[in-house]
């Protein structure tokens, strides 16, 4: 695993970046309010992408001192704009490094920052091939739902009413492949047994899908 600085703007994010052999696709991992890199969950995703021959980068969004205030306020989780642009900025380093310019990319979003990937697909639709949102708020990307290109899957828990109907709003605003799976006696954060399992092989399947050939 190598330790990365990503410059985004005047902030400068720490990331874990993970390139398989052969890896064919990097997918850059968006993660949700008052969470980073270090979510256990998103970690556990990210093995099983590796384990599928796909390339990761899990970043924090924020910055230190950005979390500290965040904590305090909350003003900066939901600022769907903010984690867009951080994720853009992300893309483009890794368009310019030379292990990961040839690959290409995917977003795995997840809470708010299910949001923020959508938002950023659609601001560089040339860069990113694929989208996959777990437990996500899509409805949070607004107006940016229908100039989403990439194929996206939806995956939300059974038992995640509110974020059941959110997701099926939006996929109806959303113009391009997309798809809403709906894990039954699941839960926000999938906490089930073998739920998060589910997840990772879901999402695993979608970037081979839609990433690995050209």
């Amino acid at each position: 695993m190598n330790e990365v600085q990503i410059q985004a703007g005047r902030a400068v994010l720490s990331g874990n970046l993970i390139i398989p052999q052969n890896a064919a696709a990097l997918v850059l991992f968006a993660h949700g309010s008052g969470s980073s890199r270090h979510s256990p969950r998103n970690q556990f995703v990210a093995r099983t992408l590796n384990d599928a021959g796909l390339g990761t980068l899990l970043f924090d969004l924020l910055t230190p001192d950005e979390e500290a205030i965040d904590v305090h306020t909350r003003e900066h989780r939901f600022n769907i704009g903010l984690l867009a642009e951080r994720l853009v900025h992300a893309t483009k380093w890794a368009k310019q490094q030379e292990q990961t310019r040839d690959l290409r990319i995917g977003y795995f979003g997840s809470s708010t920052g299910g949001g923020a990937a959508l938002v950023a697909a659609a601001e560089i639709p040339v860069d990113v091939g694929a989208v996959v949102s777990r437990g996500g708020r899509p409805d949070l990307a607004g107006e940016a739902l229908p100039k989403v290109q990439a194929p996206t899957l939806l995956i939300v828990g059974g038992n995640d009413d509110i974020v059941i109907e959110l997701n099926e709003m939006a996929r109806d605003q959303m113009r391009c492949e997309v798809k809403l799976e709906i894990l039954p006696g699941a839960t926000h954060l999938f906490e089930e047994p073998g739920a998060l399992e589910k997840v990772a092989n879901l999402a695993s399947d979608w970037f081979n899908a839609h990433l690995a050939a050209k």
